[in-house]
C-alpha cells in the first residue's frame, strides 16, 4: 500500500482555516445577545412611561388624599352636597361659585371664592381686603365672600356684622371665631416682655397658621381660644387691629396699639393711626405678618370627577403600564440568566471533555485529510 505523503504547506493551510472556523464557531454561537436585550428593554420601558404618562389624564389625582395637609371645608348646599376646598398656602384665583338657594343657606344666591392670594392683604379698616363685590363701603352686609369664608363681626353690629355673628357660627366656614396669642423670646428677636399679637379668624385656619407662626417665626407655640368681641373681658377691640386679611375674615392685632381712627373708618380708607415706632421696625412682627399673608386658607376650585368611563380607562392604562414594565423587567432577567447558564455550561464542558471548539476543529481537519488521502 502506498503512503501518499501530506505536504507540510497543506497541512498548515487546513490548521489555519480550522482554527479560524472554530473562532468563528465561538463567536457566533456561544455570545448571547445581550445588547440586543438590553435595547429591547429600553424600548419596552420606554413604552411603559408613555402608558403611564397617558393614564395620568384619565386618573384623579389631587392633594386632598395627602396625609397632613390642611384643609378647611366650605360646604354651601345639603342638595347636592356642593362644596370647596380651602387650602393653606394656594395662589386661589379658581371659578367664582354661586351658594345655591335650594337648601335654605342663610347666604343663598351669593358669589364666593375666585379671589386670588395677591390681593389677599387688606388695611387697618375693617371692611378692607375684598377684591371684588364692595357696593357699599360702609357697611359689609350683602357683601360675597371672595376667599370662601366670611368676615369677622364686631360688637354692637360695627358695619352690619352681626350679620356674619354667632348664630350662625355651627356653620360658619373654619368653624367659630377664635384668637391666638404670638409671642416669641429674645433668643431669636430682639423684643419686649409686651410685644404680644394675636391672629383673629376661623378656628381651622388658625390651627395651620399657628404650625406655620412657630416654624417661621419662632412663635411660642400655643392653642386658639373662643373670641367674643361683646365681652367686657376680651383683650382684643376693634381699635387694637393693626392688618387685616383675606376679606377682613383674618385680623392681625395688638392690645399695645389703639387706631383712634377705627370706629368711624370705612373700609377703602388708608387713614389710621401710626404704629409705634418699635411695633413698625419690629422684625417678629414683619413676619407673623408676612406668614399671614402668604400662609392663610383661600378658596380653590371645585376638583372635577371623572367620568366612570375615564376611570375605567386610567386604571386600565395604569395597569398595562406596569405590567409592560415587569415584563421588560422579566425579559432583562431572563437574558442574563439565560448568559450565565450558556457560560457555566461551556465552562463544564472543557472541564470534562475539553475546549469543544478545539474538537470540532480536529474533526473538520481529519476529514479533510481523509478526503486528500483518497484522492486519486
Amino acid at each position: 500500500m502506498r503512503i501518499k505523503a501530506i505536504p507540510s504547506g497543506r497541512w498548515t493551510s487546513s490548521q489555519a482555516h480550522y482554527s479560524s472556523h472554530s473562532k468563528l464557531i465561538k463567536s457566533s454561537s456561544m455570545q448571547p445577545p445581550l445588547g440586543l436585550s438590553l435595547y429591547t428593554c429600553t424600548i419596552i420601558w420606554g413604552i411603559a412611561a408613555v402608558i403611564l404618562w397617558l393614564s395620568s389624564f384619565f386618573l384623579p389625582i389631587t392633594r386632598e388624599t395627602t396625609l397632613n395637609t390642611p384643609l378647611v371645608r366650605v360646604t354651601t348646599s345639603f342638595t347636592n352636597f356642593d362644596a370647596r376646598t380651602m387650602f393653606h398656602w394656594g395662589v386661589g384665583g379658581e371659578e367664582f361659585g354661586t351658594i345655591p338657594k335650594d337648601s335654605n343657606h342663610p347666604f343663598g344666591g351669593r358669589s364666593f371664592g375666585g379671589a386670588k392670594r395677591k390681593k389677599i392683604r387688606g388695611t387697618r379698616a375693617f371692611g378692607s381686603g375684598y377684591p371684588y363685590g364692595v357696593y357699599n363701603q360702609s357697611t359689609i352686609a350683602g357683601r360675597p365672600f371672595p376667599f370662601g369664608v366670611w368676615p369677622l363681626y364686631w360688637d354692637q353690629n360695627f358695619m352690619g356684622g352681626d350679620e356674619y355673628g354667632p348664630q350662625y357660627d355651627a356653620i360658619r366656614p373654619g368653624g367659630f371665631i377664635a384668637s391666638v396669642p404670638l409671642r416669641t423670646t429674645t433668643e431669636h428677636f430682639n423684643v419686649t416682655d409686651d410685644e404680644v399679637y394675636y391672629a383673629i379668624g376661623d378656628r381651622e385656619s388658625l390651627l395651620p397658621l399657628m404650625v406655620s407662626f412657630v416654624t417661621s417665626c419662632h412663635a411660642t407655640p400655643a392653642w386658639p381660644s373662643r373670641f367674643n368681641p361683646s365681652s367686657p373681658n376680651t383683650i382684643i377691640k376693634l381699635e387694637n387691629v393693626i392688618q387685616y386679611f383675606r376679606a377682613s375674615s383674618l385680623a392681625l392685632a395688638s392690645p399695645a396699639y389703639r387706631n383712634t381712627l377705627a370706629l368711624t373708618s370705612i373700609s377703602n380708607t388708608s387713614v389710621s393711626t401710626p404704629l409705634p415706632e418699635y411695633m413698625e421696625y419690629s422684625p417678629f412682627r414683619k413676619c407673623v405678618d408676612d406668614v399671614a399673608e402668604k400662609a392663610s386658607a383661600i378658596i380653590r376650585d371645585l376638583p372635577t370627577r371623572p367620568s366612570t368611563g375615564r376611570t375605567i380607562g386610567g386604571s386600565f392604562l395604569l395597569l398595562l403600564g406596569v405590567g409592560v414594565f415587569l415584563g421588560g423587567v422579566w425579559l432583562l432577567a431572563a437574558s442574563e440568566l439565560g448568559t450565565i447558564v450558556l457560560r457555566h455550561r461551556f465552562e463544564l464542558q472543557k472541564r470534562l471533555y475539553g475546549d469543544p471548539y478545539i474538537r470540532v476543529g480536529v474533526v473538520a481537519g481529519r476529514q479533510r485529510e481523509l478526503e486528500y488521502e483518497s484522492f486519486p
